[in-house]
């Protein structure tokens, strides 16, 4: 019986392994399938900007490592900015389609695009957007244009921006479950929520001040390309002046009201193409890629990008969070690569580990005395993202970048509270007087929170030193503007935290001067590996399936999901924290 037993055991376990290894060859073969498959541009195409899944910084190549297999993506920031450019001077290409998409990508990365659109223009071909749908991301976009059209039945969404915030010191009272915080800086409001029921008056400064300085961005970029002034503009975001198309129309927000068939139609009128002739559109992810494969330069000088995006977490990293090895690893491989003159590290970061951002920032200073390392930042570089980009030589931002918030806090989950209620009792037998260092059953004791304390302080020091040193700043200088508190790149650049305002262009553009390159290839790191083994076990980022996050998203609705995710995030947190405010969402 026993032996039937192991035997069937045996032949079930084979059938299992046999059916996994089938599966992956199936998605090797489709991925390699559709790597075969040339792209094709034709003649007289229209390059349509149109985004179906939020961008990354950098779509990223991926190797896996037992297999010696490795492919790329073309869906990041990167891929998308150098295809506009490229599209420029491509004979194939016409002119471009913005199709509005209800854009998830963050302010300063919108304000990239849109500014290489614009440059796109220079080039005498023309620019189209459409919309059955325009949030306020969306038209600042589109309103790089050369006419902007609506859907008569459609909406456009012009009212200023705003950002709310929730708190959470009730719940833990009524629940019994509460986060014991230690920080330091009275702006750092990742941890507020769970201290007060309502907004410091500190917070709600920087929010308000912060949230100025995207709105004024924004303001000045449409009123340059709609003609409408700042103040018209303001007046019109008051009294929801775009609250209906014939308003939108009216008050020169849109050059025309028209359905997709009508507005193909015009763009045939641009191509000199008969009502009964195709119109050639090439996405631009597609047109991304054919780009990258046969337009980029093959100058054997190299300025290497290397791609720091997602929290700040601890160990390898991969293209979700920034681990300390993967960084290492592009570090070290460009500055060892002779053919690499400068480095370009870009950073979209919120912060993270604290630990892991100072492990990084020595890494970054021993690759800056070999070769010049210059900083771009994204959306975010705020807190230990800002904390890595001082090690550089050189700081670039946008102007809506969110960036500073130099400051430091611990949270610890306690549920003592719900504990006592539930009748639990938690003992403990201990060798030394500190042997159990907390307790998630008792309350938090004052020695405990005081050796938190000296560990922050510790690090908060440590944070205005590292600031102070490679901003060329005072202790005094450095804390006056930290304490937590986050500025927009405009804002960072009159405090002296950046150097320059300018996207990831401009930063290649310094690099390549710096050095003497007038002709050069861009070199992208990380290369993110894995293996067949980690595969299988759920360990890898590579997302060939649906993952459980947005699932629940689905399931339980967008706003449910952002409330548990901020008390997810809070409660997995381990350390120290140099991370900006959890809740600064833009609308």
């Amino acid at each position: 019986m026993k032996f039937l037993r192991n035997l069937l055991a045996a032949v079930l376990g084979t059938l299992i392994a046999l059916g996994i290894v089938f599966m992956f060859f199936l998605i090797v073969v489709t991925i390699a399938g559709s790597a075969e498959q040339p792209i094709i541009v034709k003649n007289n195409s229209v390059l349509e900007i149109a985004f179906d899944r939020p961008l990354k910084d950098y779509g990223g190549t991926y190797r896996f490592t037992d297999m010696e297999y490795q492919y790329e993506e073309y869906n990041g920031v990167n891929n998308v900015l150098f295809a506009i450019e490229k599209a420029a001077t491509d004979d194939k290409i016409k002119g471009i389609s913005i199709h509005s998409s209800l854009l998830s990508t963050g302010a300063a990365t919108t304000k990239s695009i849109r500014d290489a659109v614009l440059a796109f223009k220079d080039s005498g071909k023309f620019v189209y957007a459409y919309g059955d749908i325009y949030m306020q991301k969306d038209y600042y976009l589109a309103s790089a244009a050369d006419s902007v059209f609506l859907n008569p039945a459609g909406t456009l969404d012009f009212r200023g921006l705003s950002s709310e915030v929730l708190f959470f010191k009730e719940l833990q009272e009524n629940t019994g479950v509460q986060m014991e915080v230690i920080r330091h800086g009275k702006y750092k409001s990742a941890v507020e929520p769970f201290l007060s029921n309502t907004m410091s008056d500190e917070n709600r400064q920087q929010i308000s001040e912060l949230l100025q300085s995207v709105w004024d961005t924004y303001l000045g970029d449409i009123a340059q390309s709609r003609s409408i002034t700042e103040d018209q503009l303001n007046a019109y975001a008051d009294n929801l002046a775009t609250r209906t198309t014939e308003m939108a129309l009216e008050n020169n927000f849109v050059d025309a009201l028209a359905y997709i068939d009508q507005y193909t139609t015009a763009l045939k009128g641009q191509l000199g193409l008969s009502d009964d002739q195709d119109l050639n559109y090439i996405n631009i992810l597609d047109y991304a890629e054919y780009a990258y494969t046969t337009l980029r330069s093959k100058a054997s000088d190299r300025i290497a990008v290397i791609y720091a995006q997602g929290e700040i977490g601890f160990g390898k990293g991969n293209d979700n969070y920034i681990g300390q090895d993967i960084m290492f690893k592009s570090l070290k491989d460009a500055r060892e690569d002779e053919r690499v003159k400068a480095i370009v590290l870009r950073i979209n970061s919120p912060g993270g580990m604290a630990i892991t951002s100072d492990i990084i920032w020595r890494e970054i200073q021993v690759t800056k005395a070999i070769k010049p390392v210059i900083v771009s930042m994204g959306d975010l570089a705020a807190s230990g993202g800002y904390y890595m980009a001082v090690a550089g030589d050189k700081i670039y931002a946008e102007p809506t970048t969110i960036t500073g918030s130099i400051g430091v806090f611990a949270t610890i989950p306690n549920v003592s509270g719900l504990a006592e209620n539930w009748g639990i009792n938690a003992e403990q037998v201990n060798t030394n007087k500190n042997s159990t260092a907390y307790s998630l059953f008792e309350p938090a004791s004052e020695d405990f929170k005081a050796n938190m304390k000296t560990g922050i302080e510790e690090f908060y020091q440590t944070f205005l030193t590292k600031v102070a040193d490679g901003r060329s700043m005072s202790i005094s200088g450095v804390d006056s503007v930290a304490q937590g508190r986050v500025w927009t790149g405009e804002q960072a650049l009159e405090k002296g935290l950046v150097d320059e305002i300018g996207g990831i262009d401009a930063a290649i553009d310094y690099a390549a001067s710096s050095t003497g390159l007038s002709s050069y290839r861009i070199a992208n790191y990380p290369v993110y590996e894995t293996s067949l083994e980690e595969l299988f076990r759920g360990l890898s980022s590579f997302g060939f399936a649906e993952s459980k996050e947005e699932i629940l998203k689905e399931e339980l609705g967008e706003e449910i999901y952002k409330v548990m995710q901020q008390l997810k995030a809070v409660s997995t947190q381990k350390g120290i924290q140099a991370r900006m405010p959890f809740e600064i969402n833009i609308h």
